[in-house]
């Protein structure tokens, strides 16, 4: 039996953007977010159909964000943002609330990963490539998601 990808367990394209959406919408909502909704524009329209499109190829669906912007790189969009331990766990209780909302908080994806604890890897990953051009500036990259 073939195992389906995170994007089909999810609901294909509708359930996709409906993860993205409720991850935003979170971001709005929740006063323990106000940090990092702070880092977004006023709307929140553009960065969820970018979220959407993003999420859509890294769960194993089609590749939207790649064919419209050529890269997946999560470096440049964050550089100009104090990415803080603090800024991830704002941005993983938002996760939580998103997944709670669209039913998926109890999925495994390939049998051994639960709901989005891949997230805490990519969050990780954005501290410390902030951390990285902090500590180290002169590196243009540390390695991470390029």
């Amino acid at each position: 039996m073939t195992e389906q990808t995170p994007y089909h367990l999810l609901g294909e394209d509708k359930g996709i953007r409906a993860l993205a959406n409720a991850f935003y919408d979170a971001m709005d909502d929740l006063p323990e977010a106000e940090h990092i909704r702070k880092m977004h524009a006023r709307s929140l329209t553009d960065v969820k159909e970018k979220l959407y499109e993003y999420l859509s190829g890294w769960l194993g669906g089609p590749h939207h964000y790649l064919e419209k912007y050529g890269t997946v790189c999560l470096t440049d969009p964050h550089k100009p943002y104090e990415i803080s331990e603090s800024a991830r766990d704002q941005w993983l209780c938002c996760w939580d609330k998103a997944l709670d909302q669209v039913g998926a908080s109890g999925l495994t994806f390939f049998g051994r990963v639960e709901s989005f604890k891949l997230a805490f890897f990519l969050s990780a990953s954005v501290v410390s490539l902030y951390l990285c051009s902090v500590l180290k500036p002169e590196k243009e990259d540390c390695g991470l998601l390029n």
